[in-house]
């Protein structure tokens, strides 16, 4: 088994789920809350440690120490300010007791308890060396990050975040998490958005919100602090407590966190756990969304390495069994065997697909491996391609290879539609967002974009190891290829070359590119990606004209077409000399990089399939 990435990068990579409460699930167990909870680490670890198992259970991949109160000031009333160590250390023993290989452990650290506008300017040494004495116990004990919890004071979080670093010798990451009142400021009237450049100066590795009113104001308060260049951590109540029958309850449903957990995800917040009030139901529905952002569950914190690496860790449900990529099709089992040729066959805007039929026959007797069908190409109405790719299968013997984007469906329409594609044996699939609508035939219509093409393959990836997005066990497992696309003209190059890394985490198998005409520019792209572990095709647009290499330079996102192939196109002009000149360029640059790529996707322009067969004559 992989062991797990350090903590800070697998915050970085997201989708991470904190716990829940423990104060909470401890006084619902019999503990009161006139006692020092923390202190029940030492006598009441079966009650700490079943709490804990919950959650891990629930699918959290980070459990907190139970210590939130256990620097000196708020252990002296309790008369242990003399055990900081002894609690601080049991406490990380018990989670650590309790956590499987994937979890990790936080040292929380809470505030005080004084108010610091109280007090004189002595008092902040004082305060700092308790922070720093309480980091320092958790330290000890190996935890994987501290956590600064519920502070509603700026000059108290200071000393706090000089206290953990003077406590843990620099050696373990900070998590600083502020609670802002239902003004969206802290004590001194700071916002989010100023407090999170702060926190960021002061030195926190990451910032966050916790407790709060519920999961509606940590998520604008969390959102409002995404642009300080640092994760985000969100950790809201179940709401304000009510008093219900002499007991405290908090109405916050699990179903309701799940909403804005996933809103909270989808926003870029890194992790997302449970405060005050909340429960292993909670914590089970935050996982259930982070499988729908992130496919991971208890895996996510599991990196590094190849991709059978990662898939090594990760659940499979109870009766299926995870298909090798040389057994889900023939596709598959061609990758790495031989150069794999794919070519663009689209479905039709009418009502008969004999056309695309009578080319997609044309192109397989030429020796062509496999037919791409795209899914609405540049925001276009037309028939489904599923249907065309069921016939291809069933009436041509080969396999397609067909688009799946996230405009058009909401999740739930996603998911039926990949479940009637594995139904029909349409195993081969091209995961991406999407052109939006206003590009198209109806530019007024709705773009759903429920996710994008990285949650999609997470929800492939899912599905591929027997469960729904939900984390459903659907009765066995899909044997899905997942291709991805990919721009190596890219305008925001690293960009694009983080978001092709993420895809493959996802579950991305294969890579396919847009049209390249720079030989340097895709040179660089296949450098760049070695490491990526991942076949790679390349994308071939034979041009048809001078027309048509002007508007594709100009008008189609992600493609540059250099200046000296715009005037060797603008020689040709158009018709024959146009389209062979088209052919002769995408010739040259498929001969380039025949003994880099695994194979070529093409594209013939305005349905001209035997161009397609031209490309390749001769060279595979």
């Amino acid at each position: 088994m992989s062991e797990k990435r350090p903590f800070l990068s697998a915050l970085k990579a997201g989708a991470l789920v904190f716990d829940g409460a423990m104060g909470t699930a401890l006084y619902e167990r019999g503990l009161l809350y006139t006692r020092s909870l923390d202190a029940a680490v030492l006598d009441r670890v079966d009650a700490v440690k079943a709490v804990y198992e919950g959650y891990v259970l629930a699918g959290a991949n980070v459990l907190t120490t139970n210590t939130f109160g256990a620097n000196a000031y708020r252990l002296e009333p309790h008369g242990l300010a003399d055990q900081v160590q002894a609690i601080n250390h049991a406490a990380v023993d018990v989670a650590r007791a309790a956590a499987g290989p994937s979890q990790y452990i936080a040292g929380s650290i809470g505030p005080t308890g004084l108010i610091l506008k109280t007090l004189d300017a002595d008092s902040a040494d004082p305060i700092r060396a308790a922070f720093r004495e309480q980091a320092a116990a958790l330290s000890e004990r190996g935890i994987d990050v501290l956590v600064l919890e519920t502070f509603r004071q700026p000059e108290e979080l200071e000393l706090a975040i000089e206290g953990a670093k003077a406590g843990s010798r620099g050696a373990v990451p900070i998590i600083a998490s502020c609670s802002f009142d239902t003004f969206g400021t802290m004590a001194d009237g700071t916002g989010p958005e100023k407090m999170a450049g702060i926190l960021v100066e002061w030195g926190a590795d990451a910032i966050g919100v916790n407790c709060a009113d519920g999961p509606a104001g940590v998520y604008e308060m969390a959102s409002r602090m995404l642009g300080a260049g640092v994760p985000v951590v969100a950790q809201p109540n179940a709401g304000l407590p009510h008093r219900v029958e002499g007991r405290f309850a908090y109405k916050a449903t699990p179903e309701y966190f799940q909403i804005y957990a996933r809103r909270l995800y989808k926003a870029g917040i890194h992790a997302v756990g449970g405060c005050c009030g909340t429960t292993p139901d909670h914590i089970k529905k935050i996982a259930s969304a982070a499988r729908m952002v992130d496919g991971g569950g208890a895996a996510v914190g599991l990196g590094g390495g190849m991709r059978e690496d990662r898939e090594s860790t990760r659940p499979i449900a109870p009766g299926a069994t995870v298909v090798p990529l040389a057994e889900k099709s023939e596709l598959g089992a061609k990758l790495g065997k031989k150069f794999v040729i794919s070519v663009e066959v689209n479905p039709p805007p009418g009502l008969s697909l004999e056309k695309a039929m009578a080319g997609a026959k044309l192109l397989r007797d030429g020796g062509v491996d496999v037919i791409n069908v795209a899914d609405g190409p540049r925001a276009s109405a037309r028939m489904g391609n599923l249907a065309l790719c069921a016939r291809i299968q069933n009436e041509l013997g080969m396999p397609a290879l067909m688009h799946v984007t996230t405009r058009d469906r909401n999740l739930l329409g996603l998911v039926a539609h990949l479940l009637a594609a594995h139904e029909f044996g349409v195993n081969n699939l091209v995961v991406i967002t999407g052109d939006p609508p206003k590009m198209g035939d109806f530019p007024d219509a709705t773009a759903v974009y429920d996710t994008d093409s990285i949650g999609l393959l997470r929800v492939v990836n899912e599905l591929n190891h027997g469960f729904d997005p939900g984390g459903k066990p659907i009765g066995a497992a899909t044997a899905f290829l997942s291709a991805t696309g990919a721009e190596p003209a890219a305008k925001d190059y690293d960009r694009e070359l983080s978001r092709l890394q993420q895809k493959i985490d996802a579950g991305a198998e294969v890579v396919m590119t847009q049209p390249v005409y720079d030989p340097a520019i895709l040179e660089r792209f296949l450098a760049d990606t070695e490491g990526f572990g991942v076949p790679v095709l390349v994308g071939i647009l034979p041009l048809a004209s001078y027309r048509n290499a002007e508007f594709l330079h100009n008008e189609v996102p992600g493609m540059q077409i250099p200046e000296a192939i715009r005037d060797r196109m603008r020689v040709a002009g158009g018709g024959p000399t146009g389209r062979a000149a088209g052919v002769e360029i995408a010739r040259e640059m498929l001969s380039s990089v025949k003994d880099r790529v695994a194979g070529a996707y093409i594209m013939p322009p305005f349905g001209r399939y035997a161009l397609a067969l031209e490309v390749i004559d001769g060279i595979v």
